[in-house]
């Protein structure tokens, strides 16, 4: 790369795609070496990146909330870039978007065999497993998006836990969790083609402080998208009432007649879980919904979902979503605060 030349990015967009995500993207990268020094120094500096949006066929759309945007380039157009990001393309978790985007996936495929930085923003990584440059690598999306991956997706490790994922990195590929991880993924480009200091300005301009603590606390358990056997889909609805019950595991198993190793490997090609995980999943659901709600101690809370050993609850409950109960309710609370206005 010519020390002339600026770092090229594109922002590849759809239809699909939150404006949000888009303009926050752009507007943050083409600031990159400008705007900071006009707030410090009062005088402007100069842009280092080349910062461009895309699209499948250049035209003017609307993306989601009907908001415009006219690309600068069709992806045929652009054949040499340093990095591109794949901004979200919102899909339903039961909508396996395969064969949606038949351009850009072979733009993508293109370009990353020819030499570029490959990067993704929660269901832009769909893009990315569907060309196949994510096989049997390790790559995250927004946490909802766990069991399309694992169903679709086999060859691809999912860290639902990860805001950004770099263990795809020496390969020129760098994904994103949820929406709102353009943040981390940005400060990740620019101290990528900028360096560390300037990443840093940027940061502070934009009080970017990055997501520390991954997505595990904001994940939600989601219903799988299908199950079809109908011994395990009796279990699940009878659980979902009953999770805090002593020996879970056992009952469901009597419930459903069948063996121990039967129902443990009907269970997880059902549902993606085991069937210990998938109850301590529904306790740490219920007990979230507690900490951000009421008052009661995170002993009684945790004796409340099915935990009398209030160490072992706090293990579990850290273990499922990288806070200890107390720091959890601190920081939902907070959230809670901040919507009522206190």
């Amino acid at each position: 790369m010519s020390s002339h030349r600026k770092p090229s990015i594109a922002l590849l967009a759809a239809p699909e795609t939150s404006a949000s995500v888009l303009y926050g993207l752009y507007d943050v990268l083409l600031s990159v070496g400008a705007v900071y020094p006009d707030m410090v120094n009062g005088v402007p500096g100069d842009e280092l990146l080349d910062v461009r949006i895309v699209s499948a066929d250049g035209k003017p759309f609307h993306c989601i909330g009907n908001i415009p945007v006219e690309p600068h380039a069709a992806i045929h157009d652009v054949s040499t870039l340093d990095a591109i990001v794949v901004c979200d393309m919102y899909t339903s978790i039961y909508d396996v978007p395969k064969g949606r985007y038949p351009r850009e996936v072979e733009w993508l495929e293109r370009m990353h065999a020819s030499g570029a930085l490959i990067t993704s923003v929660c269901s832009g990584a769909l893009l990315l497993a569907e060309s196949g440059i994510l096989d049997g690598h390790a790559a995250t999306a927004h946490w909802a998006y766990r069991d399309m991956f694992q169903r679709h997706f086999p060859k691809i490790t999912f860290r639902n836990a990860s805001v950004l994922c770099l263990a795809a990195e020496s390969d020129r590929i760098v994904t994103a969790g949820g929406v709102s991880a353009w943040h981390d993924l940005t400060v990740y480009l620019i101290a990528r083609f900028c360096g560390y200091r300037t990443a840093i300005e940027t940061a502070k301009v934009f009080l970017i402080s990055g997501h520390s603590e991954g997505q595990s606390p904001y994940s939600v358990m989601t219903r799988p998208m299908e199950c079809t056997d109908r011994s395990i889909s009796e279990c699940q609805l009878w659980i979902a009432d009953n999770y805090s019950t002593v020996k879970p595991v056992e009952k469901m198993i009597e419930r459903s007649g069948l063996k121990s190793r039967t129902f443990s490997r009907r269970f997880r090609a059902a549902t993606g879980f085991t069937p210990i995980e998938y109850v301590q999943a529904l306790r740490i659901e219920e007990a979230k919904q507690m900490l951000e709600t009421d008052q009661l101690s995170s002993g009684d809370v945790g004796s409340a979902v099915g935990y009398d050993d209030p160490a072992s609850f706090r293990r579990i409950f850290k273990r499922g979503t990288g806070l200890s109960p107390a720091a959890y309710r601190k920081k939902f609370q907070r959230i809670s605060q901040i919507a009522k206005g206190n």
